[in-house]
């Protein structure tokens, strides 16, 4: 993993494993749900919910910083603290949840690379008690904008598309308009397509078959092959913030582009955004 441009962000499942026991570290597994957690978890972990932990779900935003300070502090989460984040479908909600602790100004968290599935796949050690924690005191710095999208930004990068580019990480039907979004998934949008100049790069061609990221030659091609190059702004988006999470953190600190964003608000925002342009398969291909 010395390859990529920030190393130190990213840990192995043995890294994990030989740190188990030590203090100065924090696992955390973070699911859409902790039903997977229950099941059985990494000894020591803490278990994070995405949906009701790290989504003010009434403003539909992300959590306050003085939640953020408390959901910490519960999690025995110190500012010294390494924190390492790990969860399923291929450390989604875990790579969110890091974008959101630095948002935050979290010094020192980092993804265990495969996620939940390569450590059961390794056939590691999973234990279904829950830790008991010592309550830590927490201050959150930040939040750090530069690493945030709004939808206003977005409008200006279409104004001058010379300036950056936008990254869509959903599937190609997603792109192209044939479905607004996963099957059962329960956030959409009321239109289908894409936002106009965006580069379609799936999150998924970013992971090898066990989720980890694959290498940083691989990961140049991938990108620079549709034009994603970090001159300028980049923004990555996907549906509701998670997919694009990965991405993002692909971007940032796998190949080390200096001015990536994230724009949280995604579809489910602009797919309902009246004034908004978007485009379909058949625009997309007359480009």
């Amino acid at each position: 993993m010395a390859e990529y441009a920030h190393p130190e962000v990213l840990v192995s499942t043995q890294w994990v494993a030989d740190h188990l026991n030590d203090p100065k570290v924090r696992l955390v597994e973070v699911d859409v749900d902790t039903s997977a957690y229950d099941q059985g978890h990494i000894a020591g972990a803490v278990g994070w919910n995405w949906q009701s932990q790290l989504q003010d779900n009434v403003r539909r935003d992300l959590i306050s910083k003085a939640t953020l300070e408390r959901l910490l502090g519960q999690s025995g989460i110190s500012n010294d603290t390494t924190i390492v984040l790990y969860g399923d479908n291929n450390n989604w909600f875990a790579a969110y949840a890091l974008w959101q602790l630095k948002y935050y100004g979290h010094r020192d968290v980092r993804l265990m690379n495969g996620g939940r599935k390569k450590w059961l796949e390794e056939k590691r050690s999973l234990v279904g008690d829950v830790p008991k924690i010592l309550p830590a005191s927490y201050h959150a710095t930040g939040p750090d904008e530069s690493l945030r999208a709004r939808k206003e930004q977005v409008f200006q990068l279409l104004e001058n598309q010379g300036r950056g580019q936008l990254v869509d990480v959903r599937s190609v039907d997603e792109f192209t308009g044939k479905i607004i979004a996963p099957p059962g998934m329960n956030e959409t949008a009321q239109r289908a397509g894409h936002i106009p100049g965006a580069a379609n790069i799936p999150w998924s061609q970013a992971a090898n078959e066990d989720g980890t990221f694959k290498s940083v030659d691989q990961l140049r091609v991938l990108y620079q092959a549709k034009g994603v190059t970090g001159r300028g702004e980049t923004i990555a988006y996907c549906r509701i913030g998670e997919r694009s999470s990965h991405t993002w953190f692909v971007l940032k600190y796998l190949l080390g582009y200096e001015n990536v964003k994230n724009y949280d608000g995604s579809w489910t925002e602009w797919g309902n955004l009246i004034g908004a342009p978007i485009e379909k398969e058949v625009a997309a291909a007359a480009r």
